[in-house]
């Protein structure tokens, strides 16, 4: 039996318009919008090294360079606030910095969807395992997403994807999967995955919230996908086609997940990351409580 390979690699596909956040993302790419004083992919790629990533691949479009020059050092703003005496400033953002030769970026050249993104990243993957990270969701927890997925990945190899509860009469709006065996406390045997299925006809229970591991014979599924919904590659149809060969697990996720592709989440996420700070924490319960009573 083969030697089962490390997860090194996680990929970020940011090629996304952000049309729901417009006029702010005119110019600004939504992944740059900022969760208290954090960019949302800042967020995305700390759950990720926390994880031991060791590769940092990037899936950009148009109008993201920003996206680059964010993960780049910036000499004369890190000359500037060494002069001031800002030490504390200027550590915390060389904590942030990947390391030389870290980081990659790729171009999504059409806006063909999620399995296009992927695919786009088949060079920079090579022939191994990789984390899938979608930028828009945010986790909140005390042990990583990401990290509670590879500890699973580990005693199960195969594919891993992180799935959470919802309501039964909000399934028709995410990709559901079936459950099958348990693993452990922490994750079960999928048995099937449907996408937005009808009302009332769900397998479960529990969807899948934006976290993947995946094995690199997704590229092959992937370079000869027919467009599905939408007109666009699904990964979701990449992945019912890869599970006819191997497992999939699903780890299942208890901490907070916002969604700040949306407003509402990107809100949420602002209020709960601000509650969890001791700096500003007082100040804004405070603010909220007040707001919240003169309605």
């Amino acid at each position: 039996m083969a030697e089962q390979k490390k997860v090194r690699k996680a990929v970020f596909p940011v090629a996304g318009l952000g049309t729901r956040f417009l006029p702010a993302t005119k110019a600004i790419p939504k992944e740059m919008l900022t969760v208290v004083d954090k960019p949302v992919i800042q967020y995305v790629v700390d759950e990720a090294r926390a994880a031991g990533i060791e590769h940092f691949i990037f899936v950009t479009g148009r109008n993201k360079a920003v996206i680059e020059d964010h993960f780049d050092i910036q000499v004369e703003l890190y000359n500037t606030l060494r002069d001031r005496g800002k030490l504390d400033e200027l550590g915390h953002l060389q904590e942030l910095q990947p390391q030389a030769g870290q980081t990659s970026f790729t171009r999504q050249q059409e806006p063909l969807g999620l399995g296009h993104a992927v695919w786009c990243a088949r060079e920079l993957v090579g022939d191994e395992p990789f984390a899938l990270l979608l930028p828009d969701m945010v986790m909140q927890d005390k042990k990583g997403c990401l990290t509670g997925m590879i500890e699973l990945y580990e005693k199960v190899g195969g594919n891993v994807v992180s799935v959470e509860e919802v309501p039964e009469e909000e399934t028709h709006r995410y990709g559901i999967v079936g459950i099958g065996d348990e693993i452990s406390d922490e994750g079960f045997r999928i048995t099937s995955m449907v996408e937005k299925p009808t009302p009332g006809t769900a397998p479960s229970n529990w969807f899948i919230n934006g976290r993947y591991i995946l094995q690199p014979e997704i590229f092959s599924i992937l370079e000869r996908q027919e467009r599905g919904a939408g007109n666009e590659i699904q990964l979701t149809d990449a992945m019912l086609n890869l599970a006819k060969d191997q497992q999939f697990a699903g780890y299942k996720f208890k901490g907070n997940t916002f969604d700040c592709g949306s407003k509402e989440g990107f809100i949420r996420a602002n209020v709960s990351f601000a509650l969890l700070r001791e700096d500003i924490r007082n100040k804004v319960e405070g603010d909220i409580r007040r707001m919240i009573a003169e309605l």
